[in-house]
């Protein structure tokens, strides 16, 4: 059965590619810019405090308009669509969302990431709207290191009765995010591993980058990935995998003795801006082409102003035929342009 004759106006949409020949493929939705961690490498606690304008209800996108976006950008070609935040958790009645988003056409594969603290609560209502996998950002499982690296909030006991709670729901296969940093949590990651191996988890570790415009980045507190794949092939030897799917942003390996699959996100060290295929819609409405973008284009006054879903697919199309978005390959030159970022609490990981 040909293309066409499954989904024809995804067919008709699958040339849609921006200047440099990516498709748009997966849409990163954000539900809220707010989050219950203080992480420093992303919302540092001196900058998000009391004085901090987070987006109000009227704001944000209502769980109708972030539906009906996300049917236009299914129809451009999205088949992946990831909820994060903030800490999308804290949206209220996100369930419900997830549920609505199970009724779009295709078989569209819906995701969740967070930081796990409120998981053990929502486990078990999220699989039940639909939710099949979920991503938990987990940094240290050293409790003093999580305190440093959460901003003093939560706690590493929250975070694996949270990932427990999503595993006896059945929100697998089950991945571990962590962000690791030169000489605050360098030293935890075996530990990490240790505990997860065997398990069916997926431990992930990302380099530290460059997000947004308050983390203070130095290139000298990024562990590459290459350094980490030699430390830890050094005690558990690994094999590599082949991409799971295009664009795959995680380089995969697997332990030799079968105690499961780890991965390495090298975006600044082996950036991968070539095969990138997200875009991300923030919770008040805004599409942003790159992790890194400064500015993002307003569907929300469209959407709200009574454009048409043709409207807003022409307006969508219109912005990602332009994109020649490549920050992580081009990161020395625009950082010494002073080149400003979203902030990450906006658009998620």
């Amino acid at each position: 059965m040909s293309p066409a004759t499954l989904h024809p106006l995804r067919a008709r949409q699958a040339r849609l590619a921006d200047s440099l020949e990516r498709p748009l493929r997966d849409l990163r939705l954000s539900v809220t810019d707010r989050c219950n961690f203080r992480c420093p490498y992303c919302m540092p606690s001196e900058q998000f405090n009391e004085q901090y304008h987070f987006l109000k209800s009227p704001e944000r996108l209502t769980f109708e308009e972030l539906l009906r976006l996300t049917r236009v950008f299914i129809e451009l070609g999205v088949v992946k669509v990831r909820i994060t935040g903030g800490e999308p958790l804290l949206r209220a009645g996100l369930p419900d969302l997830i549920g609505d988003l199970t009724t779009l056409p295709g078989a569209l594969d819906i995701a969740l990431t967070t930081n796990g603290v409120l998981l053990a609560q929502q486990a078990a209502a999220l699989r039940a709207a639909g939710l099949k996998r979920v991503t938990v950002s987990l940094d240290s499982l050293d409790p003093a290191v999580f305190a440093q690296m959460s901003g003093g909030y939560g706690s590493v006991e929250e975070v694996l009765n949270g990932i427990g709670a999503a595993q006896r729901a059945g929100l697998e296969p089950l991945k571990i995010n962590s962000v690791v940093q030169r000489g605050v949590n360098d030293h935890t990651v075996m530990e990490l591993l240790e505990r997860f191996r065997g398990t069916g988890i997926i431990v992930r570790f990302i380099e530290y980058m460059d997000v947004g415009n308050r983390n203070q980045w130095n290139r000298s507190q990024v562990v590459s990935a290459h350094e980490l794949l030699e430390r830890v092939g050094a005690r558990w030897p690994l094999r590599a995998l082949e991409p799971a799917y295009a664009g795959e942003v995680a380089q995969r390996y697997a332990y030799l003795d079968g105690a499961g699959e780890i991965g390495f996100i090298a975006s600044v060290t082996q950036p991968f801006c070539g095969d990138c295929a997200r875009a991300r819609l923030s919770s008040d409405g805004k599409l942003y082409t790159c992790l890194f973008a400064a500015d993002g284009a307003d569907l929300r006054a469209p959407l709200r102003g009574g454009a048409s879903d043709t409207e807003l697919a022409a307006l969508i199309s219109s912005i990602w035929q332009r994109r020649a978005d490549r920050y992580s390959e081009l990161r020395e030159q625009l950082r010494a342009r002073g080149v400003q970022h979203v902030e990450m609490n906006h658009v998620g990981g």
